[in-house]
């Protein structure tokens, strides 16, 4: 493993896996009983099951079909009770055109149930909630906003959207892609195009804190670690030519931050029927 930045604060940003992921690297999510880390290489169809302790790299190959749409699910997380929620975004040609508008926010019910919650999102992205799970974080990349809604953990609903980071106004930051929440409150955002994730206080929409990572189309982010003080960090190769290949030689990888001093959350699972 390559030590690629330390700060002052004993913070530091290591490559963990070098150019494992060939489009689109995605979906962290650290499984605790095995201390392994799980993210997908998207458009290949690739899941890999990284094992912190014996640094094996499992990959598991999936062919998927999806019939009577061109819509394709994008990112997804499960709240405190077990449901996944999980957006969709429209097709995406290959010079990189996104039909928009046309995405969904779906709720997979612990009795097998499927709602949409809301419609008409050009790329739904990443997610979290509160620890009192009374907020809902939502990014649409493509307008660059994080939302928030009211959150009802009972009855399943969302209300009251509101813009709470607005990426439009800084175009260093990129697109808002992935995100996590620490123990805070804080929501960490992974920044596309932007070669960093970024944390953020969602009540005021300021800036906290700037992690460069030395991959230009940074996607998500999960804590992870004995003590979920680990930030894992996925990005993309997908669309990157020779001159970004050359300046970033590590797109493709994954890579973990430590030393932030401050922890995420263990993730929520799937509860209902499989």
């Amino acid at each position: 493993m390559q030590i690629l930045f330390v700060a002052s604060t004993n913070m530091s940003v290591e490559c963990i896996l070098k150019n494992v992921t060939h489009t689109v690297g995605e979906g962290p999510h650290w499984e605790e009983s095995t201390k392994t880390l799980h993210y997908v290489d998207l458009q290949s169809g690739d899941l890999h099951r990284w094992n912190s302790v014996t640094g094996k790299d499992e990959v598991m190959h999936f062919e998927v079909e999806l019939k009577g749409t061109k819509n394709r699910f994008n990112d997804g997380k499960c709240d405190s009770k077990g449901r996944l929620w999980a957006g969709t975004m429209g097709y995406e040609d290959k010079s990189g055109n996104i039909e928009m508008e046309i995405g969904h926010l779906y709720c997979f019910d612990l009795d097998g149930k499927i709602k949409s919650h809301l419609d008409k999102l050009c790329i739904s992205n990443g997610l979290c909630w509160t620890e009192d799970n009374k907020t809902m974080y939502l990014i649409d990349s493509t307008p660059q906003k994080v939302f928030a809604f009211d959150y009802n953990e009972d009855t399943c609903e969302i209300s009251n959207q509101r813009v709470v980071v607005d990426f439009a106004k800084n175009p260093e930051l990129g697109w808002p892609d992935g995100m996590t929440i620490d123990t805070e409150g804080m929501i960490w955002v992974a920044c596309y195009k932007g070669a960093k994730v970024v944390r953020f206080d969602p009540k005021t929409g300021n800036e906290l804190r700037s992690i460069p990572i030395p991959a230009l189309r940074v996607t998500s982010c999960c804590f992870g670690g004995k003590n979920y003080d680990e930030l894992y960090v996925t990005c993309a190769t997908q669309d990157a030519d020779k001159s970004e290949l050359s300046k970033y030689p590590l797109t493709g990888s994954v890579f973990r931050v430590t030393g932030l001093g401050v922890k995420g959350f263990p993730p929520n699972n799937y509860k209902g029927a499989v």
